[in-house]
């Protein structure tokens, strides 16, 4: 038995989120065709500062899923009320950041014992965030390479790290997502690349570790967006989205989200989109703005 077949399909939405009825549900007139995730502080000059209030808001528009890269940074009280606002309203938790991401020097490529410690301490750490919010995904970035080592050993070294991670995620259906981030606004990181996170994934090989496709970032390091959706498919567990230039809502910029969507969503894709980026306009009519740029590229009816 081979770690991919370990565990059974992670479900496509927690248990703690069945009371679906009070949210537009996907293929009601409200929805969007696809989980699209916002942020908090997205859509805050329409809802206000509360964060239920700023969910409440984003389901009311037709959204069904949320992320919070900051979530695990959050007191317990404050994640459970999240949790309960979400399962109110049918909105499916996306990913949150699992471990402290090291920018400026090597860390997992280097193969430090110390370092893989305090990364293996803060995955589980990450497993009690992720039960108390009803999270399945969490992102993990390998962070800066190690110069004075050939890549094939820091390959090694960052594999050896996620399959400790991954003995810790399986027993709880839990998925760590692979971020390959573009050089020219993070240089130096060891993850760039599709091709390179696909490689990993599959040596790894356990259902708990997979790839987060930001397409901002790999539109700008590789562009050939679909034909590498495809390539890497069976090892993609969650999209973010951005257009580029500007890292702002689809439409304003130059990837053509309307067919990249299209693609995903013909592939059967039913997991989580994530928004990770800013609003192009300000105030009240940049977050109509926004919603709206995505009822044109969505290609539902809502």
């Amino acid at each position: 038995m081979t770690r991919r077949e370990f565990l059974p399909s992670v479900p496509l939405m927690p248990a703690a989120a069945a009371t679906l009825g009070c949210a537009p549900m996907i293929g009601s007139p409200n929805s969007f065709s696809m989980r699209y995730a916002p942020h908090f502080g997205m859509f805050k000059h329409s809802a206000g500062d509360d964060l239920v209030d700023q969910i409440n808001f984003a389901a009311d528009q037709g959204f069904t899923a949320w992320e919070d890269n900051g979530m695990k940074g959050r007191s317990a009280d404050v994640q459970e009320r999240i949790a309960n606002a979400m399962a109110r309203r049918g909105i499916q938790m996306g990913v949150f950041v699992a471990h402290t991401i090291f920018w400026r020097e090597p860390n997992l490529a280097s193969g430090n014992a110390d370092h893989r410690e305090q990364f293996l301490k803060e995955i589980q750490e990450s497993v009690e965030v992720a039960k108390r919010v009803n999270a399945t995904w969490m992102t993990v970035v390998p962070g800066f390479v190690d110069l004075r080592l050939d890549m094939g050993y820091q390959t090694a070294h960052v594999m050896e790290s996620l399959r400790q991670a991954c003995d810790i995620l399986e027993p709880h259906d839990l998925v760590m997502v692979l971020e390959p981030l573009n050089p020219h606004n993070h240089p130096g990181l060891f993850l760039t690349k599709i091709p390179q996170a696909y490689e990993i994934c599959r040596a790894v090989d356990s259902p708990a570790c997979k790839i987060l496709n930001d397409l901002y970032h790999q539109q700008i390091t590789e562009g050939n967006l679909i034909p590498n959706i495809d390539a890497a498919w069976d090892e993609i567990g969650y999209f973010q989205i951005g257009d580029n230039p500007g890292r702002k809502e689809p439409t304003t910029g130059e990837i053509n989200y309307t067919n990249v969507f299209a693609h995903i969503r013909e592939k059967g894709f039913e997991g989580i989109l994530g928004m990770e980026h800013g609003n192009m306009h300000p105030g009240e009519e940049g977050e109509m703005a926004l919603i709206q740029a995505y009822r044109n590229v969505d290609g539902s009816d809502g």
